[in-house]
């Protein structure tokens, strides 16, 4: 039955040519976009999801800045200390040169001194950003990732470990043990105050007689020619530790081990912060120790000084062990800050494959197919001129019923 009223195939041309024209928009702005899923609208799961991914995305961008930055940090640390370890190198070529009886030691003096007051400028410079990690400078942390578990988000860093290589000297006390026993006993009063001083002791053997050592401080004794310390860790301080026992016991351990011939060491927690020596032995000499302790922060170079007022004597007896033992803690500092910032490169890497990948995913959510989107604009597009003819017959049908009326 066909009706002026009522058009079912106009009707039916016009709901084809809208779901068409709605198609020929939505593959349009795909194009012009190149989004398959530009707004919530289009795919609101999707759309959430790469919303999250792209928010992960700049705060990675975020920790690529934090980690160049530590790694610039940490590189001038590492090259400051390097260099630190030159200047070490020369200084123990003055102090090895000192030892011939033959040798200007004025001049060697005068020579150590300046190279002392370089390193001093270069502890003194050795900052990026205000930070400096060897001159009683303090731990850092840098951003390195940010971690997603269960929807939370945490940010962890990673600790860049300050080196102080200060060389404010510690106070020492000096004395010789003579051979067959000794005289004197080494008593360190307040350590925070780096004081130290001998006195005398009416026979028996010589001893240190530490009080009350506190965590970060470090306990230098020199016999002869040999170094030995213990540096107090947090552990050792906690509460139910006797810092004076752990430090002492390992410093008798290793003075001990070196085999220092009719020299003992001994240590008897019933006589807390003593460390007794006993030069007896077959074949002893008399044997000078020092003992040296460092505050809290205080540097691996300690006792190296300003090289003016207050400075490493070329000529003194323990001057070659001193040097030595400083040549070690700055190779030792160097190549810490040789490892993290190795870590700091590695993470650095990762952070920027990690957010490739992230992109990657993004793209793989919401980015139209151009070449499936090209193809498929074409066909709408003869669709809808196909569709405009349709609607274009079905309105004419009512103008054939006028015929019968003729």
């Amino acid at each position: 039955m066909s009706s002026i009223l009522t058009n079912t195939s106009a009707m039916t041309a016009l709901q084809t040519l809208k779901s068409i024209n709605s198609s020929l928009e939505r593959t349009q702005g795909e194009i012009s976009t190149g989004k398959s899923v530009a707004t919530a609208k289009d795919n609101s799961a999707v759309w959430a999801i790469s919303k999250v991914m792209e928010s992960d995305v700049s705060g990675f961008n975020s920790v690529s800045d934090s980690l160049a930055t530590g790694q610039a940090m940490v590189g001038v640390a590492r090259t400051a200390t390097e260099s630190i370890t030159d200047l070490l190198d020369s200084i123990k070529t003055k102090v090895v040169a000192a030892q011939d009886p033959s040798a200007d030691t004025g001049k060697l003096q005068n020579e150590t001194d300046q190279l002392i007051q370089q390193v001093n400028s270069i502890l003194d410079a050795a900052q990026f950003n205000g930070v400096n990690l060897i001159n009683n400078g303090t731990d850092q942390s840098v951003l390195g990732s940010l971690n997603r578990s269960n929807g939370d988000v945490t940010a962890a860093t990673i600790t860049v470990a300050a080196q102080n290589l200060d060389t404010a000297p510690a106070a020492a006390a000096t004395a010789t043990l003579a051979d067959g026993g000794g005289t004197q006993t080494f008593t360190v009063g307040t350590t925070a105050d780096d004081a130290a001083s001998v006195v005398a002791l009416a026979g028996g053997d010589a001893a240190i007689d530490l009080d009350a050592i506190a965590e970060g401080e470090t306990v230098r004794v020199t016999i002869g020619d040999q170094n030995f310390s213990y540096t107090v860790t947090a552990d050792d301080a906690a509460a139910g530790n006797d810092a004076n026992d752990i430090a002492l016991t390992n410093i008798r351990s290793q003075i001990n081990a070196a085999g220092i011939t009719g020299l003992t060491a001994d240590y008897d927690p019933a006589s807390p912060g003593v460390l007794s020596f006993n030069n007896a032995g077959t074949g002893a000499a008399d044997t000078a120790i020092t003992v040296r302790v460092s505050a809290a922060g205080t540097g691996g170079l300690s006792g190296l000084g300003d090289g003016v007022s207050t400075r490493l004597d070329v000529t003194s007896a323990t001057a070659l062990a001193d040097i030595e033992s400083m040549i070690s803690t700055s190779i030792d500092a160097a190549a810490a800050f040789g490892s993290i910032e190795s870590r700091l490169e590695t993470q650095s890497n990762f952070v920027s494959n990690l957010t490739d990948a992230l992109k990657s995913g993004i793209g793989a959510l919401v980015d139209a197919d151009m070449e499936a989107a090209s193809a498929r604009l074409q066909a709408l597009q003869v669709q809808q001129q196909l569709g405009t003819q349709a609607l274009s017959i079905a309105n004419q049908s009512p103008q054939n019923l006028l015929s019968l009326f003729r």
